[in-house]
């Protein structure tokens, strides 16, 4: 799995999968200067799905991406389920608070 910074970039996939699929190529992630900023939320690199219960443990840069706009991403990986889900579906471990709140 690879990261980029350009929204432009062709191998990004977008969405929620109606299938299992393998991770994208690459995520979407805000610049290094952008995440310098700070965070409006904690660091949290865990979160589970609320469905099935697995917990998916992403890179830091996501993980910071999510943590200076919670908003930022509209769907999420489940490594249990192997399909790109509604952020709302998760929750921080630890935590328990949603996704992309």
């Amino acid at each position: 799995m690879g990261l980029t910074t350009d929204p432009k970039d062709p191998r990004l996939t977008r969405g929620v999968d109606e299938e299992t699929r393998h991770q994208a190529p690459v995520y979407l992630v805000l610049s290094d200067e952008e995440r310098a900023k700070g965070f409006v939320r904690p660091l949290r690199t865990s979160y589970k799905h609320k469905t099935c219960g697995g917990v998916t443990t992403m890179a830091v840069p996501l993980a910071a991406t999510y943590a200076r706009d919670p908003s930022f991403y509209g769907a999420t990986y489940c490594t249990a389920c192997q399909k790109h889900l509604v952020v709302s579906e998760f929750v921080w471990e630890p935590g328990g608070e949603t996704v992309g709140s």
